[in-house]
């Protein structure tokens, strides 16, 4: 039987750590040790040096721990597989998701990626859907996080289309550990601070263990003009409407539409603070008193630069004002030998604050100011007589009323119950129930009543009294509001327009399994077959219900989304070694695996798995699988109600869209049929129209088909190298979509079956007018994905210096990311390898050193040049003069720490040591930027405490 060190050494080859604190670290000096057998993610047979033929990355718990970062999901983040759809800084771009951290394997989207605690489900943070949120996971408590690329639905269920994380806890906690960390930037006075204690003993002659564990963090809000890279606007600006203006060889493309310019201290001129009128000419001091704008001769339509334009940047927020606290406790109790008993209790609540844009009025009647305004400055009322003006209309943020904020509380609760053991040495059992609840308050504060806020500007002087007042009464409480300058409203007027309104969400998981593994059921000449099967259940609820007072206000009505289904499973897995001492085949394993799972929402589903290991050599192994999986919508795309949202469309009806097309006869006879008249020139010119959203119960599941091949090398004559390469694709089809608005439009006209589609369907027009009055978009399985690519894993540990190195290199190469809008035609796809959010090459390269009580760490982080455009948008101009990239991006983090004799510990570290600026333009926020640096050189220090 061969000792542990080779069993380490394979286990190593497996899956390399990324920082120190490696996977499974054992002594590799107890040469007579038997072999261990490791239950790795991706099977549930628990195998010798943790040997699966599924790709794993693992990362310890003590670097997730010693990091700089507010949370695990920052730096998991940091992985060139997992994509920045969701992170912490980025979290507020949707309506109640401000401080989640959600994880997205090959960035196909956070429903696809499964999030595992000790191998078991967790319940979602974010309302209708399974998306897990990181923060919830206590970080003093995790021994390593495992990640299995490819779809892992016959081992796990629904969900893991993408891949697996795994966060595998430490079973037995003794002593006592505390740490504090503080930080700060240098650039912008941005702060967070984390804390942790953890507490653990065992009892009763140490046949159970008792744990309990605390932590503590927040953060600042960081706004972009705190922030010398992010303060300064840009706008996508058309080369040939500037007049006069003689561009220069550097001058970078629109990051758009390609040959156009990508201009700074550029923006709108026709919106302000203060409110703009007279065709974008006029606007006010503060005072209220008129004033010219000046827009010099760099113009494009509604924007100009080096002008009087209006700064957006004031209302980006880099960084939520954030804190969270958790409380764990579990234990675990031996009834005898082959029997332990386990529970697990937690409580997490997260607070975030985001900001947003003010509400606004652009060129809207209801901003209307006549001529008799009681407000209304001298000047401004000399400026409407002698243009013989009865009335002017604004354009105007509303900022000196209240920028919106969005407060979002969340508590999750999780119990977990379970019994584990062995029957007659050979079979390992386990059975369990889980239990998770998350509740969400969220505050939309100065949330504007517009009703009110109409009443309130229409101000007029009352002849009796000579006082101001509202012109249609005070019986509602009308305040009179002065909307002319900047900061005329009394806080009496701003309270009278202004509300908070107030949501809830409640999302609830209850969850049983159990399953029974042998890893030596019946012994072949080549070993032993390995069997797994088990039996799971389900069920998913989440509602939705949005305040009363949100009817009639800025903020979009929202449905009440509420829904719940279960699902019923049973699986099994099997692993059967085929060849063994062989020339060229030390050993072959063949491994399968398949899961039936009968869904209350979409009926009965399969997946399987097959997988092939093939040990050639002591030091080369080859690993191959191919395996189905699935996703089941969700609770928000079966069962969500509709809700307002709005869609920025050009008509395609209109006469300017109906010349130089290929299908112009189709489209204008497919225009006429819906009743729109000829010579039509609608409104909507790039607009912003009123539509709707909402779920569909007859949707199917989401489908994939994963490959991976691989090789595993870890060379004898090469003591404390491993070196692993894997090529893996995913193909995703039924890929559950909301249509835009635009492409409802068009689909609907172009059809060459006529109007009798499904998208003219989704359209009302005005029976006398032909205008569009809603678009209607539901959660359709209509489109496709696929993503291929090669990660490779390098890792070097050696001694020098009289201490000890370890080193590794984590790179992932993205060949394909295709998305198909609809999947019935695979000629009309999206290429986003390459492009922002997507470079081709990502890496983490990390070395650590050790020596006695010193301990050091170097770690940079690589993305690849990006291109801002995609192939649709080449195509309209493949030789642009000067494309626009995003530049090749490495920034680095170092860290230094001393281990005292007396149990302290103290650590320093600095996040982009270089202080690497984002690349031009970006703040660092989107889905496509959140990998760039948006804080800038960043200091810390911990301290901590064992015994």
């Amino acid at each position: 039987m061969k000792n542990i060190a080779t069993a380490v050494r394979l286990a190593l080859a497996g899956s390399v750590a990324l920082t120190s604190g490696n996977v499974i670290a054992q002594d590799s000096t107890t040469e007579s040790a038997d072999v261990e057998k490791i239950q790795v993610t991706g099977s549930r047979i628990s195998r010798q040096g943790a040997i699966a033929p599924s790709p794993v990355t693992a990362i310890s718990g003590e670097s997730l721990l010693n990091s700089g970062a507010m949370n695990i999901g920052e730096v998991l983040n940091e992985l060139p597989s997992l994509a920045n759809t969701f992170s912490l800084g980025n979290s507020s771009q949707f309506i109640g998701t401000a401080g989640l951290n959600i994880l997205d394997l090959r960035g196909m989207g956070t429903d696809r990626t499964l999030v595992l605690v000790d191998g078991k489900r967790h319940v979602s943070s974010s309302a209708g859907t399974a998306a897990v949120d990181t923060n919830t996971i206590p970080t003093s408590w995790i021994e390593r996080v495992e990640i299995v690329t490819g779809g892992a639905s016959a081992v796990y269920g629904a969900d893991a289309v993408t891949g697996v994380v795994n966060f595998i806890l430490k079973k037995n906690i003794e002593g006592f550990d505390i740490s504090a960390t503080q930080g700060f930037a240098q650039e912008n006075g941005y702060k967070n601070d984390k804390y942790q204690a953890s507490y653990g003993f065992n009892f009763d002659n140490d046949r159970g263990n008792i744990a309990f564990a605390a932590e503590y963090s927040s953060q600042e809000s960081l706004d972009a003009l705190d922030n010398p890279w992010t303060a300064t606007p840009y706008r996508n600006m058309s080369f040939e409407s500037i007049m006069g203006y003689e561009r220069s060889e550097d001058q970078l493309d629109s990051t758009a539409y390609p040959d156009d310019i990508y201009t700074a201290n550029a923006g709108y001129y026709v919106i302000n603070n203060a409110g703009v009128f007279g065709d974008g000419t006029k606007t006010f001091n503060a005072d209220g008193s008129i004033k010219d704008i000046y827009i010099g001769d760099q113009v494009d339509g509604v924007f100009c630069a080096n002008c009087d334009s209006f700064n957006l940047r004031q209302f980006t927020q880099l960084q939520p004002e954030f804190d969270r606290t958790n409380l764990n406790v579990k234990g675990n109790y031996e009834l005898n030998d082959d029997t332990t008993v386990y529970a697990q209790a937690k409580y997490a609540r997260t607070r975030a604050i985001s900001m947003a844009q003010p509400a606004f009025f652009f060129y809207s009647d209801e901003t209307t100011i006549t001529r008799n305004n009681a407000f209304l400055d001298d000047s401004v009322a000399q400026y409407m007589d002698e243009n013989d003006l009865d009335s002017i209309v604004l354009n105007r943020m509303m900022t000196d009323l209240g920028v919106r904020t969005e407060a979002d509380e969340r508590e999750t609760y999780r119990y977990v119950l379970g019994v584990e053991g062995y029957i007659n040495d050979e079979w390992n059992y386990e059975a369990f129930v889980n239990y998770g609840k998350t509740e969400l308050e969220r505050e939309n504060r100065n949330n504007l009543i517009l009703q009110n806020f109409y009443n309130a500007i229409d101000a007029v002087t009352d002849d009796n009294t000579g006082e101001i007042v509202c012109a249609s009464g005070s019986e509602d409480g009308c305040v009179p509001l002065n909307i002319m300058g900047y900061g005329q409203a009394t806080q009496e007027a701003i309270d009278y327009v202004n509300t908070t309104s107030i949501g809830t969400s409640k999302i609830e998981q209850y969850n049983a399994g159990a399953t029974i593994a042998n890893s030596g059921i019946y012994e072949l000449p080549a070993g032993y077959i390995g069997f797994a099967a088990g039996v799971e259940y389900r069920k998913e609820k989440s509602e939705i219900d949005e305040p009363e007072n949100a009817a009639g206000t800025f903020f979009n009505a929202l449905g009440e989304d509420k829904g719940e289904y279960d699902v019923s499973e049973v699986f099994t897995e099997v692993t059967i070694p085929l060849l063994e001492g062989l020339p060229g085949v030390d050993m072959l394993t063949f491994d399968t695996a398949a899961r039936i799972a009968n869904y209350s929402s979409i009926g009965n589903a399969k997946s399987w798995k097959l997988g092939l290991d093939w040990q050639v050599f002591e030091d080369l192994r080859v690993r191959a699988t191919k395996s189905s999986a699935l996703r089941a919508p969700n609770i928000s795309e079966l069962y969500g109600e509709a809700s307002q949202t709005f869609f920025n469309v050009d008509d395609p009806c209109r006469t300017n869209n109906l010349e130089n097309l290929a299908n112009a006869d189709q489209r204008i006879a497919n225009c006429a049929a819906l009743g729109v008249p000829a010579d039509f020139n609608s409104d909507y010119d790039a607009a912003t129209l009123e539509g709707v959203n909402g779920g569909n119960i007859d949707l199917q599941a989401e489908q994939s088909i994963s490959k991976t091949l691989g090789l595993v090398y870890t060379p004898a004559w090469f003591e404390g190298f491993t070196a692993t390469v894997d090529y893996w694709e995913i193909e995703l089809t039924d890929a559950i979509t909301n249509i835009d608005g635009q492409t409802i439009l068009d689909r609907c006209v172009d059809s060459e079956t006529g109007i009798d589609n499904p998208y003219c369907g989704l359209i009302d027009r005005d029976s006398e007018t032909g205008e569009i009055t809603e678009i209607r978009s539901y959660a359709l399985n209509i489109a496709g994905q696929e993503a291929k690519g090669v990660d490779f894993e390098l890792g070097y540990d050696f001694d020098a210096l009289e201490g000890a190195f370890r080193t590794s290199l984590i790179a992932t190469y993205l060949k394909d990311r295709k998305e198909f809008p609809f999947q019935d035609n695979p000629e009309l796809f999206y290429q986003n390898a390459g492009t922002a959010g997507e470079s081709d090459w990502q890496g983490v390269f990390t070395v650590n050193y050790s020596r006695g009580d010193w301990e050091a760490s170097w770690k940079t982080r690589y993305i690849e040049r990006a291109s801002i455009y995609d192939n649709q948008e080449l195509a309209l101009n493949p030789n642009p003069s000067n494309r626009m990239e995003l530049p090749s991006y490495a920034v680095t983090d170092v860290t230094a720490g001393y281990n005292f004799k007396n149990g302290v510990s103290l650590t320093v570290g600095i996040d982009n040591l270089f202080n690497r600026a984002l690349p031009t333009g970006t703040t660092g926020t989107g889905s496509t930027d959140a990998a760039y640096d948006n804080i800038g050189r960043f200091g810390y220090v911990t301290v901590a405490y064992k015994m």
